[in-house]
């Protein structure tokens, strides 16, 4: 459970889940519990594959992911090792998307490449007069009022490109979200 097997085998475990492998992962789990590995960390793999692997294609497993480490942490070894093995299961069944975590780590890179510029004064809240005689939210449609509840208004910092950050992949609810993506974008384009 330590040292370069511990990596290894983590290491199988996380790709046989990305490889919608079911039994291997599971193999890979029984082998990690059975050589001693720590059932709470490999729940927070577990959790860590929802968010990183599995993203918005299906974002039950997420959850479902929680929901077994809590369980893990209530029942204890060796019951608690079933709900781990279900999440593990439902992990490598899940429609896979990255999607998020690609553009989360897009968004990290542009917060560093332009993080002094400050959000344009639409968007900026104006509790004093003086923020209001500065511009402050001067211009700000409150999205609710619109008929179709959005307002297309812009949300980036002024001298900076809008960015696309978010690329939904066409597998499970993931599809939904990209129409919505794709709803919105064109509606931004026309407002």
């Amino acid at each position: 459970k330590s040292g370069e097997h511990h990596y290894n085998l983590i290491s199988a475990l996380h790709k046989s889940v990305r490889a919608s492998d079911a039994d291997a992962s599971l193999y890979w789990l029984a082998r990690m519990i059975k050589g001693g590995e720590d059932p709470r960390y490999l729940a927070r793999r577990l959790t860590r594959m929802a968010v990183e692997d599995i993203g918005l294609a299906e974002p039950s497993v997420h959850r479902q992911c929680l929901d077994a480490w809590e369980t893990y942490e209530r029942l204890g070894s060796p019951e608690g090792e079933l709900a781990l093995a279900g999440a593990v299961v439902a992990l490598a069944l899940a429609p896979k998307s990255n999607a998020a975590y690609a553009g989360w780590k897009a968004a990290l890179r542009a917060a560093e490449d332009t993080g002094s510029l400050p959000p344009p004064k639409n968007i900026l809240n104006a509790p004093t007069k003086m923020m209001k005689d500065q511009g402050f939210g001067a211009g700000y449609v409150y999205d609710h009022d619109s008929e179709d509840g959005f307002s297309g208004q812009k949300c980036w910092p002024d001298g900076m490109e809008r960015l696309r950050l978010y690329a939904p992949v066409e597998r499970g609810h993931e599809r939904e979200l990209a129409k919505r993506v794709a709803w919105f974008e064109k509606k931004r384009a026309t407002r």
